[in-house]
């Protein structure tokens, strides 16, 4: 049965209880919230991928396939790491090396997604800025940079698989290869010595010791102890040797036992001869760099030396493991790393056989021996010290290449009296012959030289001497004679055949003999120099001498040295305490080796020599020598004078004044900080030679902050004095060279840094003592000032990489609390009247404002992970400095007015911040204002201008939301001023207005669809328009005029720019600011900015082919041209264009553009479009169906509407998008110039289409039951008229469709537009006898004949029944309208059809007659209905009239020759045509 898990009290719950995990947390006090127990990384790498998870997803969206692959694959990583770590089944060793995976992995993920850079202490655990120092903090995020950077370097590498590993290596000075040999399969059949090291093949060079293993005959070590557990690490390795091309695992096998394998195994055959048996090679290079690992991890690249590999990797390195050091020294050599070994290899010999018939076999026996014989011989890391090495045999070989290499150890204090001596000897495979063998020869060398220093690294040619064999084991005998060859050159003797020197011994001039050295000592130095210097106490008269030559000896022999050489240095200061004979000779050294060490060859010796500060010097008096000299030195520069080695001491201060704290730390302090801070101040603020000058910053800033960091470490009671003393003298000199640095000076950061550390180590008490310390008010203004304006350039300019999140909180965290000391200050000194200052509380607003809407501050716009993160450590330091700001505003009393409008636009930036407590707290602070200008002037026309202006730019720029109109209400603040009252109410909506409209335009701003963009900036303009804002309605209107340009609408953008001219005239005075635009600067008078419009304007025109409109502007400036300025040149060119454009009406030609109705229907479409009908004027050629098809991309959620009649409610109310689209029929406007006249069709084409608002859709509906035999019977056309806003084209390719009116009203305009037709032609026909008859046979016919059904018959089927009535009845007035209309045709008709009886042919009598018939019955049945009306003919201008009270002709439209002759009492009836108007007209039947 499934158990269901709980939830909170109750008994049950929803999720099974085998699906839910329990997981450890704990409550976290400071911020009350809940925080899992998992190791911090574990929650790391959570946050990540959440964060990661988001941005991956918008990747998919936005179709970034590689980076979206990129980032799932890290994911992947991190998900599988994460189990890793949370198994907590992993070795310490692994552990770690996951945790630098996962670490790398993460701050290289965040680097390329562009996220914020994660600081690291040396464990991988991200640093607590409240527990770190600015610096520290700083220098962290400069080394994580730098980390980050060479990470990514060598992704772009297909080499670097795995990166982690080896950046973890890299930035280890030491390393260690581990080998764990498993076994050794050879078939030999004798005992075998197997001698592994790491060998170099380019070079030929072995660099490390022998790891000695001895196998036994029976295939198992000879200590069958060390069966599996044949372990060894190679140490001492630096990143140069990671770097050698190839790095191979030799193993030389030599094989112990007879002369020859072939030989029987019995006693009569030599045994224990070491033979060379094979070699075995290994290429490791891929392993040492870290990219591979040997077969069953049986070779392994581990970070560090050997304490550090025992320490991380106890499952593989353990006591037993063998060590074998590098053949020379690690790239560091820590303090208390004492070595003192030699390594001597056998390199090769010359041999002659003198009297014997074949070679010999010849094998070396090397000892160690002092005067009295004793020694210690090393084969190999691994193996037992042996009293003496036998080499290795080659059969009758002339001259043997050994190669063979073995350590010497013994005590440095025996190191003097120490030789090493060779021993030649024939072996014979017969043991009988073999026991008869003696040493044939012999060669000796001393391990030191006569000077004390050590033998020189390198080859030496040793001397073969020949002589009894028992001479050549007394060393008496021996050592007397010279050891090498090059000794004996170096005396001039010349070596015989065979010469006898001493002893019984003698040279032997045919035989020969090398090998190699390499000195491994801590203690041991091959310079003369420096060994004087180490020794200064055995010869003390050549100290001098020795402190001076120190400075040429080699640095790789220095910092090998480097502490005995401080050890003797601070020695012979503090022995000669009482004088001051070496102190400069001494500081110089100690500068020397300072600075070899900054140099970047030794830059890994920086820790050693922090480690040497730390844990090993002990000079406690040190510290008054040091400062002597150093204060003698800066003393002299002070003065002007010339001291050479200032910029070296400048450059080595660091670790000085680190020698002086730790000699006396205190007391020290005290003396020397004010030394150093007056040099530092007087270097900073000289203005010498830049590139020196820029040099001595770089000392001083890293001195500065060094002092800085130090004074971090320890308790603020100790070192108040020390904070303070910096802060006096330094402070504003830093302030000052942050202020004139160059964003892009390499330095900004670190003086930026050394700034915010200064800030942040001052307490309160700091704050009141630096302001004391200016002397006068104005000092005190300027230093604030100047203050002001850094943080707000560095606020605004960060310093810092964007990604350096933790550095600009802690930056902010330490301005925030600067900004707030220094407004305390500005209250209580500059607040009053006769102290107040305008500029200084200016630029405090300002700084404050620019701090609490800088980009870093705006939660809002982060991830969530990020926000959290940021409101956890830091809080919202916004809501501070806001308050903050509204305290500051209201304490200013009668002061607020020097700031309005100044700070309208600041005060509005800060109010827009999405945080609701801020928005309430500071929105309160625009009624002020209004307030404060009202009872000034009157008004707040200053306060109402700026906030407009501003509030366009801000909102367009990402600020403001419907949230922040809704706060924007400032009518309860009005509530106790009711002489303001009702003006901050219409302020408000005013305000609310032109939000919404902003809000709808900056939601299309950066959408494809530019129609929509060009509706939102029409009804921007409109509204600046409406509110005779004008600079704004032009800055609109260009903005509405690119918008046309970028989808080559030229006639839209000709419209537009019209638009512009119309606020101008023609005149020559200066053009006003608020009418100038950006492109037309050139312009300075209304009339050239008026024409240059025109220009602009007739070039859009002519291509959009538009020439008609083209010409009436060439004709304005035509005048302009001829009456106004009188240039007959430009006006001949005018001339020349209107000929053109007069031409291309008459040749080219323009396609007709289609019209379509769109109805946006539905909830889903923005307010601007919602609900809403439009015309819109299409493209040359332009189809609907391409049209409708471009339409529905722009919005496709939306459905096609199928029907083309309006929609009902049900679909207005949807949260859907309906969308209707056809085409409909413009209506030409009527053109009295062109009445009566024969205007060519290329003329009057162009008014068909273009300067309409009225169009026509009509569509088939059935009315009445179906006539099966003839359908077209019920068949009825429904007209709908739409009349735009605007006539097209205009300013849009669309306009909206005014309000709707009724089919009712559209029958009124239509009866009356018929009367006025009749009477009109009634009219021309009485006053002119020759017109043709038959225009007025065709419209009395088409009235008057039902067969026709042109009539009214129409309408009273439509609206004369008692259905419309009951549902209509407020149509009771215009019904009756209609009917009085209908009954007034009635005379018109007659008076039509007595001018057609009198003018008629006898051929159409009979059309007359059936005519005269049908009017008769319509007349009896309209009188009988509605009544009859008279017509009486005026006689003296043969015209008729309307006579009665009940005359009623509206919309009667005369021609401007004739007066009006018909007098009616008029009846306020609406003339002008509305949108949406139907009327019915029933289909002539087909016959037939």
């Amino acid at each position: 049965m499934t158990k269901w898990f709980p939830i909170l009290s109750s008994t049950t719950g929803i999720f099974p209880k085998s699906f839910i995990h329990i997981k450890e947390a704990f409550m976290c006090l400071k911020h009350e919230n809940t925080i899992p127990a998992e190791i911090p990384l574990v929650q790391e790498v959570t946050t990540t991928l959440w964060e990661w998870g988001s941005i991956w997803k918008q990747l998919y969206v936005t179709n970034k396939k590689e980076q979206f692959q990129q980032v799932q694959s890290m994911m992947y990583d991190l998900m599988e790491w994460r189990s890793q770590l949370l198994s907590g089944t992993l070795p310490k060793d692994e552990l770690k090396e996951l945790k630098q995976k996962v670490t790398s992995k993460i701050d290289y993920g965040n680097k390329i997604l562009e996220l914020d850079l994660t600081v690291r202490d040396e464990d991988g655990n991200i640093l607590d800025p409240d527990e770190t120092s600015v610096i520290s903090l700083f220098h962290a995020h400069e080394e994580a940079t730098n980390k980050i950077t060479e990470r990514i370097k060598e992704e772009m590498s297909k080499d670097q698989p795995d990166f982690a590993s080896y950046s973890r290596m890299s930035s280890s000075p030491t390393h260690s290869l581990y080998v764990f040999v498993r076994n050794f399969v050879c078939r030999i059949g004798e005992d075998a010595e197997l001698f592994m090291s790491l060998y170099d093949p380019l070079k030929s060079t072995i660099i490390s010791e022998n790891y000695l293993v001895r196998w036994g005959s029976r295939g198992f070590p000879k200590e069958i102890d060390m069966l599996n557990n044949l372990k060894v690490v190679f140490t001492d390795l630096g990143n140069k040797d990671l770097s050698r091309d190839k790095i191979y695992l030799v193993c030389q096998i030599v094989r112990v036992g007879r002369m020859d394998l072939r030989d029987s195994n019995s006693k009569k055959y030599t045994q224990g001869l070491r033979r060379p048996f094979g070699v075995a090679v290994m290429d490791i290079t891929d392993i040492i760099k870290g990219k591979a690992e040997g077969l069953w991890v049986t070779v392994k690249m581990l970070v560090g030396d050997v304490v550090q590999t025992r320490k991380d990797y106890p499952h593989l390195v353990d006591r037993t493991t063998v060590v074998a050091r590098k053949l020379g020294f690690p790239e560091i050599i820590m303090p208390g790393d004492i070595r003192n070994d030699i390594y001597i290899t056998l390199l090769h010999g010359d041999f002659d056989k003198y009297n014997k018939t074949t070679q010999r076999n010849v094998e070396v026996i090397m000892c160690v021996c002092d005067e009295e014989g004793r020694n210690a011989v090393c084969l190999g890391a691994g193996d037992k010290p042996v009293s003496e090495y036998r080499s290795v045999l080659y059969y009758q070989v002339k001259q043997p290449r050994w190669m063979e290499t073995l350590k010497v150890a013994v005590p440095i204090e025996d190191m003097q009296r120490i030789h090493l001596r060779f021993m030649f000897r024939h072996r014979s495979s017969q043991e009988s012959k073999d026991k008869g063998e003696k040493n044939f020869a012999m060669a000796y060398i001393r391990l030191m030289k006569e000077d004390g220093t050590t033998l020189q690294d390198g080859t030496h040619d040793l001397l073969v001497l020949k002589g009894d064999s028992k001479k050549m084991e007394d060393a008496n005998a021996y050592l007397t004679l010279p050891s090498t060859r090059q000794h004996i050159e170096n005396k001039g003797t010349i070596i015989g055949r065979s010469s006898s020197i001493a002893g019984g011994l003698s040279v032997s001039s045919r035989d020969a003999f090398y090998i190699s050295t390499l000195v491994c000592s801590t203690k041991l130095t091959q310079n003369v120099g420096l060994l004087g210097l180490l020794k200064w106490r055995m010869k003390p008269e050549l100290l001098q001498e020795n402190l001076e030559k120190l400075k040429i000896v080699d640095g790789e022999e220095v910092v090998k040295f480097l502490q005995d050489t401080l050890d003797a240095l601070f020695n012979i200061m503090m022995e000669h305490s009482h004088s001051n004979e070496y102190d400069i000779l001494v500081f110089d050294a100690l500068i020397y080796i300072i600075g070899l060490i900054a140099d970047r060859k030794f830059q890994h010796f920086n820790t050693v020599l922090e480690a040497y500060i730390q844990q090993h010097f002990s000079a406690t008096l040190a510290y008054k020598k040091l400062m002597s000299v150093l204060k003698t030195y800066l003393d002299t520069s002070s003065r002007g004078e010339q001291c050479e080695p200032i910029l070296r001491t400048l450059k080595a201060l660091e670790y000085v004044f680190k020698f002086i704290v730790r000699s006396r730390t205190l007391f020290s302090q005290d003396i020397l900080l004010p030394v150093i801070t007056k040099e530092l101040k007087e270097l900073l603020e000289r203005k010498d030679d830049q590139q020196l000058q820029a040099q001595e910053k770089k000392y001083c800033v890293e001195l500065l902050n060094s002092i800085l960091e130090v004074l971090s470490c320890q308790d603020p009671a100790s070192t108040y004095n020390h904070i303070q003393e910096i802060m006096v003298q330094l402070l504003r000199t830093v302030n000052r060279t942050v202020i004139t640095m160059g964003r892009d000076d390499p330095l900004i950061s670190h003086f930026v840094a050394c700034m915010t550390a200064i800030l942040n180590q001052m307490n309160n008490q700091h704050y009141s003592v630096y302001i004391e310390t200016f002397q006068t008010s104005s000092e005190l203004v300027d230093f604030l000032m100047e203050t002001f304006i850094m943080f707000k350039d560095l606020i605004g300019k960060n310093v810092y990489p964007s990604d350096w999140m933790a550095m600009s909180m802690v930056q902010n965290r330490v301005f925030l609390r600067a900004i707030n000391k220094f407004a305390e200050t500005m209250n209580q000194k500059f607040l009053e009247n006769m102290n107040f200052e305008v500029q200084l509380w200016n630029n405090y607003f300002h700084l404050a404002v620019a701090f609490i809407t800088q980009d870093s501050l705006q939660l809002e716009n982060f991830s969530h992970a990020k926000s959290s993160k940021i409101q956890n450590k830091y809080g919202d330091m916004r809501c501070l400095i806001g308050f903050a700001i509204r305290d500051m505003w209201y304490k200013l009393g009668h002061n607020k007015i020097c700031f309005i409008p100044g700070m309208v636009g600041p005060i509005l930036e800060m109010t827009l911040i999405p945080e609701v407590e801020l928005q309430k707290a500071t929105i309160p602070i625009f009624f002020d204002m209004m307030l404060c200008e009202y009872q000034r002037t009157g008004e707040f026309k200053k306060f109402e201008n700026e906030i407009i202006l501003k509030l366009d730019h801000e909102v367009e720029g990402g600020r403001g939301d419907e949230h922040y109109m809704q706060l924007f209400d400032l009518t309860e603040c009005a509530g106790q001023h009711p002489g303001i009252c009702h003006l901050v109410g219409r302020f408000v909506c005013l305000v609310k207005g032109l939000l919404e409209k902003l809000l709808d335009y900056r939601t299309v701003m950066n959408d494809e669809n530019k129609d929509n963009r060009m509706s939102c900036t029409v009804n921007l303009l409109n509204f600046y328009k409406n509110i005779n804002r004008e600079e704004m309605y032009i800055r609109y209107l260009y903005k509405l005029r690119d918008l046309h340009l970028d989808c080559e609408n030229y006639t839209e953008a000709a419209y537009t720019l019209l638009l512009h001219t119309w606020l101008l005239k023609w005149s020559d005075e200066q053009c006003a600011p608020q009418v100038m635009s950006t492109e037309f600067q050139c312009s300075q008078t209304y009339r050239q900015l008026k024409e240059n419009l025109y220009e602009k304007i007739i070039e859009y025109f002519d291509k959009g082919k538009m020439w008609e409109e083209a010409i009436a502007l060439c004709k304005e400036l035509a005048d302009q041209y001829e009456k106004e300025v009188f240039d007959y040149e430009l006006l001949s060119q005018n001339l020349i264009q209107q000929a053109k454009f007069y031409e291309n009406i008459m040749k080219i030609l323009r396609p007709k553009p289609d019209y379509f109705a769109v109805g946006y229907y539905g909830q889903g479409f923005p307010t601007f479009l919602r609900n809403k009908v439009f015309i819109y004027r299409g493209k040359e050629y332009e189809r609907r169906e391409d049209f409708q098809a471009q339409l529905m991309s722009q919005f496709p959620s939306a459905e096609k509407m199928n029907t083309t009649s309006p929609p009902g409610e049900e679909v207005k109310s949807s949260p859907g998008q309906y969308i209707q689209c056809f085409t409909v029929q413009p209506v030409l406007e009527e053109q009295p110039r062109f009445k009566n006249k024969a205007v060519p069709d290329q003329i009057i084409n162009f008014y068909k289409s273009n300067n309409v608002h009225l169009f026509h859709y009509s569509r088939p509906v059935r009315k009445g039951s179906v006539d099966p035999e003839n359908e077209f019977a019920s068949m009825w056309i429904e007209r709908t008229s739409f009349v735009t806003a605007y006539k097209l084209p205009g300013i849009l390719r669309w306009f909206e469709v005014v309000t709707t009116i009724s089919p009712l009203e559209n029958a009124i305009e239509t009866m009356s537009m018929t009367n006025e037709k009749i009477l009109m032609m009634i009219n021309q026909y009485q006053s002119d006898e020759n017109l043709p008859i038959n225009p007025l046979s065709m419209l009395l016919n088409g009235i008057v004949d039902p067969a026709v059904m042109g009539g009214f018959a129409k309408y009273e089927k439509a609206f004369f029944t008692d259905e419309y009535s009951r549902d209509h009845p407020q149509d009771l007035e215009k019904l009756n309208r209609l009917k009085d209309l209908i009954a007034w045709q009635i005379p018109f008709l007659g008076a039509g059809i007595k001018i057609h009886e009198r003018r008629v042919s006898d051929n159409l009598r009979p059309f007359h007659d059936r005519m005269e018939e049908c009017f008769k019955h319509l007349k009896v049945k309209v009188e009988k209905q509605y009544g009859a009306r008279e017509l009486v003919l005026l006689q003296e201008r043969g015209m008729f009239f309307a006579n009665g009270t009940a005359a009623l002709l509206p919309c009667l439209r005369l021609s401007s020759g004739w007066p009006e002759l018909f007098h009616y009492q008029k009846r306020k009836i609406p003339t002008k045509l509305c949108s949406c108007c139907v009327c019915i007209t029933r289909f002539q039947p087909f016959k037939g």
